[in-house]
């Protein structure tokens, strides 16, 4: 992938400080949110959607902790730039533009087609053992572990491909800051319960596919489509185990059996052998399926550069052009009304009489 030139007038050193001040922010942010949802739930007896206050929390404190980073760093002379809705969104690479549903949607789309792909051969053989919980209160856990995974999965790819991916950018490149940054969100994942080296690959192609989400398109809504379509189908339509849990979806339950390299086992689709042998296609078929967006939004007109091509021409052509300006014309065009008398008869009648109009 080609490496675009630097936007940004700030040295690399300080980006990179950046880097490890939203790094900083991530961790106190989920300590925080995690005390505020706590809080909460004791005093209002809020527990059935502690999961969900605590993701919107989360995200709260990201986007305005990431925007008041930025307002430090531009030294922006008035502090209200940082609390305007356009500042926070385009901080935390979420702009609204006209194919931010388009672009969400293709992600969703392409979140749907990879779990279908890691679910289908498990169905082949036998693998999937659901069981079926249809009544309405039960939908309606459903609908709120719904409306929790995709705070989640947006506060997800705010803290790691948002504001901090953007000063890793700034600080090493594109292709490092990718390498680096799917490393950490891969040696993150591997402390989460259950985790096998599969699950650790699964994860470090998994934030491959973000970021180059974000590449191709300098925003979140592709990568957030992918995360929450996968996490979503995988929890609610198929009943299997994703690594966090997001809530009570009691509408479909489902036991699966067969090897640990196939089904994830516990950990869920995304410890499984057949994940990672999709993910890495489907990392080239994102780079296929978004090369409009690329064009579009990450797209730098060429700089012109070299020598100057406005050369002042010889010295002997300005002075022969000097010359022929100042010559007499070669050709002298006459008055409209003649000096000299006409040779014909009628002719010279109707000259005088023009020219006597009284006569």
């Amino acid at each position: 992938m080609p490496q675009p030139p630097r936007t940004s007038a700030l040295p690399r050193p300080f980006h990179f400080l950046l880097f490890l001040g939203a790094g900083l922010w991530i961790v106190a942010a989920q300590g925080l949110a995690e005390r505020a949802t706590q809080g909460l739930t004791v005093r209002f007896n809020l527990s059935i959607i502690s999961n969900l206050l605590q993701q919107l929390f989360f995200l709260f404190l990201l986007l305005i902790g990431f925007a008041i980073l930025r307002w430090i760093a531009t030294r922006s002379p008035t502090f209200d730039n940082f609390t305007r809705l356009n500042t926070i969104r385009s901080t935390n690479a979420l702009p609204a533009r006209a194919t931010t549903r388009e672009e969400f949607l293709r992600g969703a789309a392409m979140g749907w087609a990879l779990i279908l792909a890691a679910v289908l051969p498990m169905m082949l053989i036998g693998a999937l053992h659901p069981e079926f919980n249809l009544n309405f209160p039960n939908l309606g856990y459903a609908l709120l572990s719904l409306l929790t995974i995709a705070v989640a999965t947006l506060a997800l790819e705010v803290a790691f491909r948002g504001f901090l991916f953007i000063q890793l950018i700034e600080a090493t490149g594109p292709v490092v800051a990718t390498i680096v940054l799917s490393f950490l969100y891969a040696i993150l994942a591997a402390h989460r319960p259950d985790a096998t080296a599969l699950s650790i690959l699964d994860t470090f192609l998994f934030a491959i596919l973000f970021c180059v989400a974000y590449l191709r398109t300098r925003a979140l809504w592709i990568g957030w489509g992918i995360h929450f379509a996968w996490s979503a189908a995988a929890a609610i339509i198929f009943g299997l185990p994703i690594p966090v849990d997001f809530g009570f979806n009691n509408l479909i339950f489902t036991s699966v059996t067969g090897p640990e390299w196939l089904t994830g086992g516990t950990y869920g689709p995304e410890a499984s052998f057949v994940t990672a042998a999709f993910l890495i296609p489907g990392i080239f078929i994102l780079i296929r399926l978004t090369r409009h967006y690329a064009w579009e939004y990450t797209y730098t007109p060429p700089i012109a550069s070299g020598y100057p091509m406005d050369i002042a021409p010889p010295a002997a052509h300005t002075a022969m052009e000097n010359e022929a300006a100042a010559a007499t014309p070669l050709v002298q065009i006459l008055g409209s009304t003649p000096t000299a008398a006409s040779t014909n008869p009628v002719i010279e009648q109707h000259l005088n009489r023009e020219s006597n109009p009284n006569d």
